[in-house]
């Protein structure tokens, strides 16, 4: 078994994979150079190559679960007012089809009515991180989308139906924030980070850290400034389909990520099943 170290601890892992909640930063982050692709780099380090990605992104979102079918996902650039050299980046992944088939059918299994786009490219959400993690972009990869209207334990129980991919080998990773008010990322006046965000942040990490499913399942009403953190839900959703794939008795890792212009959170966090003593 290969060893996993990460903030000097260490997880024993085989090709059972883990499950990853990143927070994906600016486009810019894909170049390099900041906190949070140091930490990614980390983290590259360290995981075993998986035959296969999942990517729930934040960036992809729908009425119904759906899963991208296409055999070659293009680079979508979905994103504006940034310098042309990113708009010239590709993450030329080759797509997993019948992957996408056979998930499809697990959540059918589990009661969750889901659709395959067989036209839907790869999201900013999705090969930003990648291109630091696995940069040759030769590991097979698709999406899930995420339904903005549904609730945290819908996304759970999304999650739920995926818990047998990592023995499989298959590398679930949630794209999304930890917080994510783009009006306080804005502004230049104030303190940064605001009170409310790094009070929600606080109390988000630590329910992650003692495995607290309960009340983050009700973070709207139980986390402080949870609206303010996330003015709309769609970059802490992809948290829940994490949670629900590590299961209850998971073993949660953080792996740091520091603050986008001292304002959005940018933690990462690692969970493996089982509850594997350190």
């Amino acid at each position: 078994m290969r060893p996993f170290y990460t903030n000097s601890q260490a997880i024993m892992t085989t090709t059972k994979q883990p499950i990853l909640f990143l927070s994906h930063g600016s486009p810019m982050t894909a170049l390099g150079g900041d906190e949070l692709s140091r930490a990614w780099a980390t983290l590259a380090g360290q995981i075993t190559r998986p035959a296969a990605i999942l990517m729930i992104s934040a960036h992809w979102n729908t009425r119904l679960p759906t899963l991208s079918g296409h055999i070659q996902p293009e680079t979508i650039h979905d994103f504006g007012g940034f310098p042309e050299s990113l708009y010239q980046l590709r993450y030329p992944a080759p797509g997993a089809p019948e992957l996408a088939q056979r998930i499809k059918q697990h959540l059918t299994e589990a009661g969750i009515s889901a659709e395959i786009d067989h036209h839907r490219g790869i999201d900013h959400g999705a090969w930003v991180p990648l291109r630091i993690l696995f940069p040759e972009a030769d590991i097979p990869l698709l999406q899930l989308s995420v339904q903005p209207e549904r609730n945290a334990r819908q996304h759970f129980a999304l999650g739920s139906a995926l818990a047998s991919l990592p023995g499989e080998n298959i590398l679930i990773i949630a794209s999304g924030h930890m917080t994510h008010n783009l009006r306080e990322y804005m502004q230049t006046t104030g303190i940064h980070p605001a009170p409310e965000t790094k009070k929600f942040r606080d109390w988000t990490h630590a329910q992650l850290m003692i495995n607290a499913n309960e009340p983050l399942l009700d973070w709207l009403h139980a986390a402080p400034s949870a609206k303010f953190a996330h003015p709309t839900p769609e970059h802490f959703l992809p948290l829940f389909v994490a949670l629900g794939a590590a299961g209850a008795q998971r073993k949660s890792v953080w792996l740091n990520g520091g603050w986008i212009e001292n304002s959005l959170a940018a933690d990462n966090y690692l969970f493996e099943q089982g509850g594997l003593d350190l």
